[in-house]
């Protein structure tokens, strides 16, 4: 992943409003994603949140375009730019996060270990498009994300962190082999 530079705000300010009301009510993880998601659902901008040669992406790799950290660090809110073919490794988050379709699909591969933790197995699939939002949040949260399209693919996270500071929201990838989904 390409991380862009980041500037303060570039959100809208009903966004903004709606997700410091969602994160004041200081739920836990899993409830904050889903009190972020149903704010996200109401304000999703849409693609020109970025200019024309940001929703161009990269051929290095997806590019992360910070949009705003909010200032005392407690969510962050970035713009995810896909050409066609790229994709995350398989990994999981250092906090909650809530994910909002722009443009374009992007294919989910939901993943949990297995084996004491020697493998992988995939639990679901998603293929997420323009106004689809979901939250997450560890633990469980291990996915891959793929852009399987022929166009750009582009959304909108929010993150319960300074992604700024912490330069990504990754905590660990997974380099497991993916077992057979149990039946």
């Amino acid at each position: 992943m390409t991380q862009a530079s980041a500037v303060h705000t570039r959100c809208p300010a009903g966004l903004l409003a709606a997700i410091r009301t969602a994160t004041a009510r200081r739920a836990d993880w899993a409830q904050t994603a889903a009190l972020v998601a149903a704010q996200l659902r109401l304000h999703l901008p849409g693609p020109d949140i970025l200019t024309a040669g940001e929703r161009e992406g990269s051929p290095e790799g997806y590019v992360c375009h910070t949009l705003h950290t909010e200032p005392d660090g407690s969510f962050s809110v970035c713009a995810l730019v896909w050409q066609p073919g790229q994709r995350t490794p398989v990994h999981d988050h250092v906090t909650w996060c809530v994910v909002g379709v722009l443009q374009g699909a992007e294919d989910e591969q939901l993943l949990a270990l297995r084996d004491g933790g020697t493998a992988l197995e995939e639990v679901g699939r998603n293929v997420n498009l323009p106004g689809d939002v979901a939250g997450f949040a560890p633990p469980g949260d291990i996915h891959r994300v793929t852009n399987q399209g022929d166009d750009v693919a582009i959304s909108v996270h929010v993150y319960g962190a300074d992604i700024g500071r912490l330069g990504s929201s990754v905590r660990r990838t997974y380099d497991l082999p993916v077992v057979a989904r149990a039946r």
